[in-house]
């Protein structure tokens, strides 16, 4: 299988220079070359970390296609019976199957507060880089995990990037009663570096290998299956895996994944890699609207 060459990811970064600091992250370039920003999972999610709680969207499960906006309040203030029909009507109008699922899912600009967790993004590439880890894991783990807050989930996992105790304590942090190192950026940032290199990286391609799949390491694609391997695990993302029976590793695998469940991977799982895109293509327009300057940092090695 073709390996990615160390710092291949040097012509992503871009330094982003406004009037209160310079950044360096990296663009999202790959995002719109392989039209990933065209799929509507991207899309609908993008929505949905700009929507306020009290709203909510009605969509299509399977593909996430949007059929109505409505308040929050007004979708609770009606029965089952009500929702169920308001369900019925929507297939009817959208020429839906009636066995086609409908979510509603709330607004969380709540939850994905962009702008606090943009000043640790150069942080984060810079801890990556550091341990010879793609940076671009950091910025996509950053951005949709605990975004710019210190939030603790009701599964334990804690710190900047979500790392549960004992995946920290198995990459060298200290976690107990008296001291939690996810805590610590910086420490934080090392453990999750060295799992993705360690860890999630080596399992992918095993899990690729497996399938007789060839990749390249600096592919989108293999960078969100990595993904799904940090976030899941490589027995669930193996099951899923197994399950579609992939000819190629492609984009289609992971939208495939998208839509199927094995094991533990479930809605959740599902979710995480269309969170990153969307994630991505949210900085990628806040850069463009309020930055002063933009210079590719390849030019500058």
């Amino acid at each position: 299988m073709k390996a990615q060459p160390f710092n291949s990811w040097e012509e992503e970064k871009i330094e982003v220079h406004n009037r209160e600091s310079i950044s360096t992250i990296l663009h999202a370039g790959p995002i719109f070359e392989e039209r990933w920003d065209m799929l509507p999972q991207p899309q609908f999610w993008m929505q949905i970390m700009r929507l306020s709680p009290d709203s909510c969207l009605i969509n299509v499960a399977a593909s996430r296609q949007v059929l109505v906006k409505m308040s929050l309040k007004d979708w609770h203030r009606q029965t089952e019976a009500e929702k169920s029909i308001f369900r019925d009507s929507l297939r009817s109008s959208f020429g839906l199957a009636a066995a086609e699922r409908i979510n509603v899912t709330t607004g969380k600009n709540d939850f994905y507060k962009f702008k606090e967790v943009y000043p640790t993004l150069t942080k984060g590439v810079e801890a990556f880089e550091k341990n010879g880890v793609d940076p671009w894991y950091a910025q996509a783990i950053l951005l949709i995990e605990s975004p710019g807050q210190l939030a603790k989930s009701v599964t334990g996992a804690y710190g900047a990037f979500q790392l549960m105790p004992g995946v920290a304590r198995a990459q060298g942090l200290i976690v107990n009663e008296v001291t939690d190192e996810r805590k610590n950026f910086d420490r934080s940032a090392y453990a999750a570096s060295r799992l993705i290199k360690r860890i999630c990286i080596p399992q992918a391609k095993r899990i690729l290998d497996a399938h007789q799949l060839s990749y390249d390491e600096s592919d989108l694609w293999f960078r969100l299956f990595v993904l799904h391997v940090y976030h899941a695990g490589a027995g669930n993302v193996s099951a899923v895996v197994a399950k579609i029976n992939p000819e190629k590793g492609d984009q289609d695998l992971i939208t495939r994944m998208w839509q199927t469940s094995a094991g533990g991977f479930g809605n959740n799982s599902q979710n995480y890699s269309q969170l990153a895109l969307a994630a991505q293509l949210i900085l990628h327009n806040m850069i463009y609207e309020h930055c002063e300057q933009i210079f590719d940092c390849a030019s500058f090695y």
